[in-house]
C-alpha cells in the first residue's frame, strides 16, 4: 500500500484566515487518496507537533501532500518553522546526509546528497491574488511562475532527494464569486492527472 502524508501548514489569523479552505481542500484529498488505495497521515501544525513523530511519518511516507496559504509571498511563518525544524532534524536519516558534495569526487555537486530519492511530493498553495498574475511579463511576479514563486519550498524537497508531481494552486479566495465547489472539483481534477495516470 502507498503511503501519503498530508501536511496542512496553515496557521491562523482570527477572522483573516480561519483555516475552513484548507480544510476543506485536505479533505478532498483525503478522500481521494483513501479511495485510490493510500494509507494516509496527517500533520496539522497550527495544532502542534512532536519532531521525533513527523520524523517517523517522513520515513513512513511514499508522498507529501503540502496545503498551505501565502501569506506575505511565502510560507506562514509556523509552516516554515515546521520545515526549518524537520528537515533539520532528518539529517544522517530522513531527510539529507550532506549538501552531496566531496572533496574527493568534484562530479558529486551541491544539493545531491538528499536520503529521500523515490519519494514525491505535490504543493498546493491558496492565494488572493489572481492566476494572471504567473507567467505575465506585465503581472505582479515579473514573469515568474507559480512553482518559480514558490522555488524555496521545492528546493527543499529536492535537496533531499524528493521528486516533485505538478502543483495547484487556488487564487481569488475573497472574491464573492468564489465558489468551493468548482475549487474541490478542479483539485480533484489535477490529483486525478497526477496520481491515476502517472503513479
Amino acid at each position: 500500500m502507498k503511503h501519503v502524508l498530508l501536511l496542512n501548514l496553515h496557521q491562523k489569523y482570527e477572522g483573516i484566515a480561519n483555516g475552513n479552505l484548507t480544510r476543506d481542500l485536505l479533505n478532498e484529498a483525503k478522500t481521494f487518496f483513501t479511495l485510490n488505495g493510500y494509507e494516509v497521515k496527517e500533520t496539522t501544525i497550527d495544532e502542534g507537533y512532536d519532531v521525533a513523530e513527523e520524523l517517523e511519518k517522513f520515513q513512513w511516507a511514499d508522498l507529501f501532500f503540502v496545503q498551505s496559504p501565502v501569506y506575505w509571498m511565502g510560507l506562514p511563518w509556523l509552516g516554515k518553522k515546521y520545515i526549518d525544524e524537520i528537515f533539520s532534524a532528518g539529517v544522517n536519516t530522513v531527510t539529507y546526509a550532506s549538501d552531496g558534495r566531496s572533496r574527493n569526487d568534484p562530479s558529486k555537486t551541491y544539493g545531491s546528497g538528499g536520503l529521500m530519492g523515490g519519494k514525491r511530493y505535490m504543493l498546493s498553495f491558496t492565494y488572493n491574488c489572481p492566476e494572471s498574475e504567473f507567467d505575465n511579463t506585465k503581472g505582479f511576479f515579473d514573469g515568474l511562475s507559480l512553482d518559480e514563486a514558490n522555488i524555496a519550498l521545492h528546493k527543499t524537497f529536492q535537496f533531499c532527494g524528493a521528486t516533485q508531481y505538478p502543483s495547484f494552486s487556488v487564487h481569488d479566495i475573497y472574491k464573492s464569486e468564489f465558489s468551493l465547489e468548482n475549487t474541490l472539483n478542479d483539485l480533484h481534477h489535477r490529483l486525478e492527472e497526477n496520481f491515476t495516470s502517472k503513479s
